[in-house]
């Protein structure tokens, strides 16, 4: 009498390996799955699947902005930020956010009202602005440790920069720093970021960089550093990348495709190395 399981799957060597699979140890992407007859192992279906999962987790699920704004005034070293001011953008919820884009790019007029009343009639050098985005566990589990990075060298590279107040934009997208920006008369915009989900990355931070922030800007004028989290760009290299793009947009009073990126040429990630990690020494 026949039965329906396929007792071969629990014999040693159902599953061919990939010889590709030794890169693996490189990189995060599903590379040299193997495979069970014309499938993939089950073990990769179901870690697919939970990658999925998580990706999908991460978009829909709501960043804890109250548990946030106390971490960030609670922390010591980052008192030089001051009392994050909670904001909201046009999109008012979840659902709309995902439908309307444009609505998550400006803020709404609460917000908006909150910010005028603040009077920031002094010009200052730097505001810094973050966005739940399309990753709350990239904000909750990156923002105050990058920060914490970015503030110090800040402390000891730029002591002369001054800072508007810290703002946390819940249902915002990129194109909403350049609206908090001109409301508080800041020369410069760092924007802290969830990213779009990758089903390797659900927790990945972006940062955006906007000399002279004002409603209407497109990309061109903003530098991205990107996949800022310990699997991906650590805190501390990505401060540094940070700064140094701080540094240059003050020098020069630009930023996005005319400011250049040079931290690759310094010892800032690979150590001067050249080296390809494919080949073996």
């Amino acid at each position: 009498m026949s039965t329906c399981s396929d007792k071969t799957t629990n014999q040693p060597g159902a599953v061919v390996e990939n010889p590709w699979r030794r890169l693996r140890e490189f990189t995060d992407a599903r590379i040299g799955l193997g495979r069970a007859g014309i499938s993939l192992p089950t073990s990769e279906l179901l870690a697919f699947q939970l990658s999925h999962a998580q990706a999908r987790d991460a978009v829909h699920l709501p960043l804890d902005i109250d548990a946030l704004c106390r971490d960030l005034a609670a922390d010591p070293q980052l008192s030089a930020l001051g009392e994050p001011i909670r904001l909201h953008s046009q999109a008012v919820d979840r659902t709309t956010y995902l439908q309307r884009p444009d609505l998550g790019r400006v803020l709404d007029d609460a917000s908006r009202e909150r910010l005028i009343e603040l009077g920031c009639e002094q010009p200052s050098d730097l505001a810094v602005v973050i966005v739940d985005g399309l990753s709350s566990r990239a904000i909750a589990q990156n923002a105050v440790p990058f920060l914490q990075h970015f503030v110090g060298l800040l402390g000891t590279e730029l002591p002369a920069c001054s800072l508007a107040p810290l703002t946390v934009v819940e249902q915002g997208r990129v194109a909403i720093g350049d609206d908090v920006g001109a409301l508080l008369n800041a020369r410069t915009v760092l924007l802290l970021v969830g990213e779009r989900p990758g089903l390797s990355s659900p927790d990945s931070l972006g940062l955006y960089l906007t000399w002279a922030p004002k409603p209407g800007l497109t990309d061109a004028a903003r530098n991205c550093i990107s996949n800022v989290r310990p699997a991906g760009l650590p805190h501390a290299e990505g401060a540094k990348r940070a700064l140094y793009l701080l540094r240059e947009a003050q020098r020069l009073k630009l930023s996005g495709v005319n400011l250049k990126d040079r931290t690759e040429d310094t010892v800032i990630e690979h150590g001067g190395s050249s080296r390809n990690f494919l080949v073996s020494e």
